[in-house]
């Protein structure tokens, strides 16, 4: 008869007193439960610090090192090609301002004071004429008055609401009907003979030199001073994309020599590409702005600053002729504040003086024989001028009214004549200039155009070489 085994005696290493460990089926000990429940992570071992301690450790490895490397350089050069793009966009658009909109207005501006003082001239001139005004004088007169409303209303569209310019625009829309319509009563009185006309004129005169033509100055000073911020703007160096073009490169060389160092391989093509792409753009960019800055200095220099001058030479032209008529139209009856002097005759000296000085300083401007031309021959005319203007002077003190009048306003060898010589080359030096200065702040702006789609796209090249010339060295540890 067979007995049973008797259960197996318990582990002589078993602690005297313990359980004996449980036996899963098959005879497989189960391990020993200890009580203990897993809690929470403990303190300051959230998301962020596991994040940083998993870094810490591929840091420790070469292919952690590496991922970290490519993900690093990747980053610099996508960040130089986007901040590049993005400040060469700004100094674009400031270039495209200054050619299209600044550079426009503010010669619309100038245009505004010639037109105004021109149409005061032409009155005076026509006032001079008889009780009956030349059709001609007429026309003129006209022209400038519509001239100066439609590039009123043309400044008016492309000013903020808020600025200077807007206010004075504002003033000259509302003083300009005035204006006219005190030379229309001076019109209307001349035609009948009565003296009231002159008195009307020189209301009209005083309108336009305390009022209108103020305000016209203003308006172009406003202009001007746009056009410098916007010239300032366009030639500002891009400090911060050249720091991240040379840091970005350096670190791209810097990671060839470590590869090299490692390998013992002279060229990653991933890496090569990256660095390529980064020395196109900073080089690029360097010259590109090189360039924009060059030809603001020349359109600055040979052309804005001309044109500033010349502006100033017509205006001090008009001013000049329009106080002459204004001499023989008061016969004195306007003084000086000292009581001494004609004050037309006063201000006709000193606007001459005015002219011969912006004179000089347009031909020291002019850089080449196109513009130094026109200057010489307004200069000449100017000379020719003064002497006509002796000599109607001497006859109206002499009690030639009619002499002096034909020597003002006469159709040969007149004041007037010269006046219009004088205008014309002027008008001639203004567009050369302004042609010179047009073609140079147009290179400026073109040398960015196509800079800001280029710095992006060799970003996304390089950086996509960058993560590629790392991948493969990861490739050799797998």
């Amino acid at each position: 008869m067979t007995h049973p085994h008797p259960p197996s005696a318990p582990s002589a290493s078993a602690a005297p007193g313990t359980a004996p460990a449980p036996v899963r089926p098959g005879g497989v000990p189960a391990q020993q439960s200890t009580g203990a429940v897993p809690g929470p992570p403990p303190a300051g071992r959230g998301a962020w610090a596991v994040g940083r301690e998993r870094l810490r450790e591929a840091a420790t490895t070469e292919p952690g090192r590496l991922q970290i490397l490519g993900a690093v350089l990747a980053l610099l050069v996508v960040a130089f090609g986007a901040v590049t793009a993005l400040e060469v966009t700004d100094r674009s658009s400031a270039a495209d301002d200054v050619v299209s909109r600044s550079q426009p207005l503010s010669a619309d501006a100038a245009a505004i004071y010639r037109s105004l003082a021109d149409a005061d001239t032409t009155a005076a001139a026509g006032f001079l004429a008889g009780t009956l005004e030349p059709a001609e004088s007429r026309t003129r007169y006209t022209r400038d008055i519509t001239t100066a409303s439609r590039l009123l209303v043309k400044a008016a569209a492309n000013t903020d609401g808020s600025s200077a310019s807007a206010r004075e625009i504002a003033t000259l829309n509302e003083q300009l009907p005035r204006y006219t319509g005190l030379i229309e009563r001076a019109r209307a009185a001349n035609r009948q003979g009565l003296p009231l006309g002159g008195a009307y004129l020189r209301y009209a005169n005083q309108q336009m030199t305390s009022a209108l033509l103020p305000a016209a100055e203003r308006l172009y000073a406003a202009e001007a001073a746009r056009l410098h911020r916007d010239d300032d703007s366009a030639r500002a160096w891009p400090y911060l994309s050249l720091a991240l073009g040379l840091v970005a490169l350096g670190a791209l060389v810097w990671a060839q020599r470590r590869n090299y160092a490692r390998t013992n391989r002279v060229f990653n093509q991933g890496l090569l590409a990256a660095t390529a792409a980064t020395a196109v753009v900073l080089l690029w960019l360097a010259a590109a702005h090189t360039v924009t800055r060059t030809e603001l200095n020349t359109a600055r220099a040979h052309g804005q600053e001309s044109l500033q001058v010349l502006n100033t030479a017509r205006i001090s032209s008009l001013t000049a002729r329009a106080n002459e008529n204004l001499t023989l139209v008061a016969r004195g009856a306007v003084l000086t504040e000292d009581g001494k002097s004609d004050k037309y005759e006063a201000d006709y000296t000193a606007s001459m003086s005015a002219l011969t000085t912006a004179l000089g300083q347009a031909r020291e401007l002019a850089d080449d024989d196109a513009g130094r031309g026109p200057v010489d021959d307004s200069a000449a005319r100017a000379a020719d001028w003064r002497e006509r203007h002796k000599d109607a002077r001497a006859k109206d003190e002499a009690g030639d009214y009619e002499g002096a009048l034909l020597r003002v306003v006469g159709a040969e060898d007149s004041t007037g004549q010269s006046f219009d010589q004088v205008d014309a080359a002027l008008e001639r030096a203004l567009a050369h200039e302004q042609n010179e200065f047009t073609r140079s702040a147009g290179k400026a702006r073109d040398a960015l155009t196509a800079l800001p789609l280029g710095a992006a796209a060799l970003g996304i090249l390089g950086a996509a070489g960058a993560v590629l010339g790392i991948n493969r060295r990861l490739s050799e540890y797998r």
